[in-house]
């Protein structure tokens, strides 16, 4: 599940955020990205998911295991996203938070149930299907919102300063617990931190913009 920047570019009004950016990353590789506040680290992620907003525009080309990504809409690129806060959503308990990332192919209410559960044990959070989001701890929450990802079945994963609300004590578990499933599951990633030690945890090539 390789992710391929081409002279990938960033404008807004005519003007390009930062240098065309070629990155190949390889299948369960986390590459990073880093860079002053204000560069344009996260439009890049939202031009390469598809999510740009009104008046950007990218040129060059976005490839997933080879295709190209670039003129399709977000929910066919098939590409996942992490954001620093869970966005879980408050009016669904942590299970139903979950099934909202499974694919449609995952028909039947047992099936998906299954999956769901399934998920919140590898994410040492089972028998919390009926839990409220809001009486999760940082790291639970952090756990469920990757699995609602994975759930997702992307071939590319985005993460943006995923550790950032996080108290010290929990980045390193949780980078470990994160980067850990991405190699096991062989999901190219990038992810944009401003912490050194998190692209020294993912362990892969790393970009400044």
């Amino acid at each position: 599940m390789s992710l391929e920047l081409v002279e990938l570019s960033v404008r807004r009004g005519g003007v390009a955020l930062f240098a065309p950016l070629s990155l190949q990353v390889a299948c369960g590789a986390v590459a990073t990205v880093m860079g002053p506040s204000g560069v344009g680290k996260s439009t890049l992620l939202d031009a390469i998911g598809g999510h740009l907003a009104h008046g950007f525009s990218c040129t060059g080309r976005v490839l997933v295991q080879g295709r190209d990504m670039t003129t399709l809409p977000a929910e066919a690129r098939r590409i996942g996203v992490m954001f620093q806060d869970a966005l879980l959503f408050p009016h669904l308990s942590l299970g139903d938070n979950l099934a909202f990332g499974l694919p449609a192919a995952v028909r039947g209410r047992a099936m998906r149930r299954a999956a769901v559960e399934a998920a919140l044990a590898q994410a040492g959070l089972q028998d919390m299907y009926m839990r409220d989001p809001a009486t999760l701890s940082g790291g639970q929450r952090a756990r469920a919102a990757l699995m609602r990802a994975l759930l997702a079945e992307p071939l590319a994963l985005l993460l943006d300063e995923p550790f950032s609300k996080l108290d010290a004590g929990l980045r390193g578990e949780m980078r470990r617990f994160l980067f850990g499933h991405l190699r096991a599951r062989g999901i190219a990633t990038l992810m944009v931190t401003h912490d050194p030690e998190d692209a020294a945890e993912a362990g892969g090539a790393v970009v400044v913009l």
